[in-house]
């Protein structure tokens, strides 16, 4: 099947099985391999990619259903060589340990903010829970996340908790 969508801005246009899922054409066809296969079953989130603008998981789409959609993958968060916010919180506050979880948590905690950019840390975790974190890293996930918002906001960021009441 013919399948033309937009991803990270650029247009795509390639023909499909019918049964090929939204992760393997963005991972196979399209070379875009920071969107990860973890599970198959949208449990663990790390496929987690922003569809004309809302978070969906690229392992229970087809890729026929994105037909005509604007796509947004973790590739495409950077902007003229600068981090986008959260993937610059994730950096600054130790958001991730191995990796593998980090592009679906990033994509998630992006479309969080975009949807609510005041999140409280119920909130922040609320937004993350679809995402499964493998090395338990949630608490610098949140203040990562925390970073990010605030950065957005245009704020200062809070200070990392290791660096609060140092002098």
């Amino acid at each position: 099947m013919h399948v033309s969508l937009t991803v990270n801005g650029q247009r795509a246009v390639t023909d499909v099985e019918p049964r090929t899922l939204l992760v393997h054409l963005l991972r196979e066809e399209l070379g875009l391999t920071g969107t990860h296969v973890g599970c198959d079953t949208s449990y663990c989130g790390a496929c987690t990619v922003i569809l004309d603008g809302k978070t969906v998981k690229s392992c229970t789409m087809l890729a026929v259903q994105a037909q005509g959609a604007d796509v947004t993958t973790i590739e495409g968060l950077a902007a003229n060589g600068d981090l986008h916010p959260v993937q610059e919180g994730f950096w600054e506050r130790h958001g991730l340990q191995c990796g593998f979880c980090t592009p679906g948590m990033i994509m998630s905690a992006v479309g969080l903010l975009s949807d609510n950019g005041s999140p409280s840390e119920d909130e922040i975790r609320h937004g993350l829970e679809g995402n499964l974190c493998r090395c338990t890293g949630y608490h610098n996930i949140v203040r990562a996340v925390e970073y990010a918002a605030a950065k957005m906001r245009g704020e200062e960021p809070p200070a990392p908790e290791w660096e609060e009441g140092s002098a």
